[in-house]
């Protein structure tokens, strides 16, 4: 007997709303509103971490994750991904690789007993700063196809569109073309289902493209899977720009058709398209 199949979440639900505006009755309006539900991430059967997220994309989002946060080396420490529904959301089973399941739990255990909330103490500032290798500089990236790849964008944020509530991460060819448009609820996880979509593809020569501020996490994300180029289309943090130096990532903010800020490692930014 076959499985049953996994029921479809939607990623955006309609609702009735009240709009007020000047000098004009209370009207009800039609509206749409984008979903967000709890994903457990879950190694082996070991609970990991529970994300809030959209819920689409997601096998591509627990490959990311995983990739990005070095609990696998690779795609083929990534054995199998599952969903399964749960009592209150989704629960995405990857079957891990022992040797990265027992350095999870290793690191896991680590953590076990410490007090506070957040990233607190010593240790945990440690981990702030994660010990990466520099990255290589093979990727050169003209101003006319970054300025195509964020004229094309908007339209294909389709959620966003809809919804007016969702970050949105695409993956840009070198020649400006989008061969991915992620979308979340939260811009870390639209990064995590970007990273998944890239590794399971194969794209090397390109860039990231994000629709919010560049955080230190985002930054760290890209520099760990070996993206080069990270573009946000609001500002970073002082702490992304600092890791993005040290990690030899090129960091863009502000970007718009026509102009944008060079923070990190300008050399692979070209005034014409290669």
């Amino acid at each position: 007997m076959s499985a049953a199949p996994f029921p479809v979440f939607p990623s955006q639900l309609p609702v009735q709303r009240l709009q007020w505006q000047d000098e004009q009755p209370l009207q009800s309006c039609d509206d749409l509103l984008a979903c967000e539900v709890p994903v457990a991430l879950v190694y082996n059967g070991l609970a990991h971490v529970v994300m809030m997220a959209s819920p689409q994309q997601l096998e591509e989002f627990a490959r990311g994750f995983t990739l990005a946060e070095g609990i696998a080396r690779s795609l083929a420490d990534i054995y199998d991904i599952e969903l399964r529904e749960a009592t209150s959301g989704i629960e995405v089973h990857v079957e891990l690789a022992s040797a990265c399941f027992t350095a999870l739990k290793e690191r896991r255990r680590q953590l076990a007993g410490r007090t506070g909330c957040g990233l607190c103490g010593v240790e945990q500032l440690a981990e702030v700063f994660r010990p990466l290798d520099s990255l290589p500089d093979t990727v050169r990236l003209g101003l006319p196809a970054l300025n195509l790849a964020l004229q094309a964008l908007p339209v294909q944020q389709l959620l966003s569109q809809a919804t007016g509530c969702t970050h949105a991460a695409a993956w840009l060819s070198l020649d400006g073309h989008l061969l991915q448009v992620c979308e979340d609820v939260g811009r870390h996880v639209a990064l995590d289902k970007l990273i998944g979509c890239r590794a399971s593809c194969g794209w090397t020569g390109g860039a990231a493209l994000v629709t919010s501020r560049a955080s230190y996490e985002m930054v760290q994300k890209a520099a760990a899977v070996g993206i080069e180029i990270l573009v946000a289309v609001s500002a970073p943090t002082a702490l992304a720009v600092q890791m993005a130096e040290q990690y030899g990532l090129t960091l863009l903010g502000f970007a718009r058709p026509g102009r944008v800020n060079v923070y990190t490692h300008p050399q692979r930014l070209l005034r014409t398209s290669s």
